[in-house]
């Protein structure tokens, strides 16, 4: 592997992470995990470029939906959704099946490329089969017209990226360290009491992925402040475990401390 063994993209950070997370493991196991990250990175290049061309019928044959009647009941009542997951398997491939694959509106929640002319070429690549692509920074404005027009919508959010502000940010241990997460997702879900469903990716074999949801909180302001966030590590921490090569570990995803609140 070029990306490994030549190029050693990350591999400080990827080793950091690993040996912070599995502490109970040892070198051996840590680097087989290491080796494995790295083919699915890989691999995960490969697949983003697919994605960028690739046609419905082909998406759809790599990104299978197991049980889409769990979110279509919501859609058939007429509510939005809270789509929760994590930068586990290719999300990618989920950000252009939500319109196509769904029958809510798809709304993907991000942030823009540093580099404007490959970023607006990528957004107009992701959102050909309907999904729309929001800025982090105007999603607010975008779900509230659409709740005023009573629009069904399926928000996705990966919340297992750092925060930018550590202070509004929900403090746990998360794979043995103190974690900031993101409270967006909860925070949309307890504004408009919208069901909040969680999707989990396994990988089936190379290139191909099985997609499962399940319903996570059906009514958010119901239940106490940060339960939805917490509830979140504990089942990411989980799946994180069972396939540990799966989720992006050359994300420099600790570097605030809790002590900077």
């Amino acid at each position: 592997m070029i990306i490994y063994y030549l190029v050693g993209y990350r591999k400080s950070v990827v080793r950091g992470n690993l040996a912070a997370s599995f502490p109970e493991k040892g070198e051996g196991e840590r680097r087989a995990i290491e080796r494995r990250y790295y083919r699915y990175l890989a691999d995960i290049a490969v697949e983003f470029v697919h994605n960028l061309y690739a046609s419905p019928a082909a998406i759809k044959r790599r990104y299978r939906f197991t049980n889409r009647q769990v979110v279509d009941r919501y859609y058939e009542r007429g509510q939005s959704i809270v789509l929760l997951s994590a930068h586990y398997g290719n999300w990618e491939y989920m950000v252009s099946s939500l319109n196509m694959q769904l029958l809510h509106h798809g709304i993907g929640v991000g942030k823009p490329l540093n580099d404007k002319f490959t970023g607006a070429y990528i957004a107009k690549k992701r959102i050909r089969y309907g999904t729309e692509v929001v800025d982090q920074r105007d999603v607010r404005q975008v779900v509230d017209f659409y709740d005023r027009h009573r629009v069904p919508c399926a928000l996705m959010m990966l919340g297992d990226q750092s925060p930018s502000n550590p202070a509004k940010s929900y403090w746990t241990t998360f794979l043995n360290q103190d974690t900031a997460f993101l409270y967006g997702a909860e925070y949309f879900a307890r504004k408009y009491n919208y069901p909040v469903v969680y999707y989990t990716v396994k990988r089936v074999r190379r290139g191909y992925y099985e997609v499962t949801f399940s319903p996570f909180c059906e009514h958010p302001q119901e239940v106490p402040q940060y339960t939805i966030v917490e509830r979140y590590a504990r089942t990411l921490e989980e799946q994180i475990r069972e396939q540990p090569e799966l989720w992006l570990w050359s994300h420099r995803r600790w570097k605030l401390k809790r002590t900077e609140q």
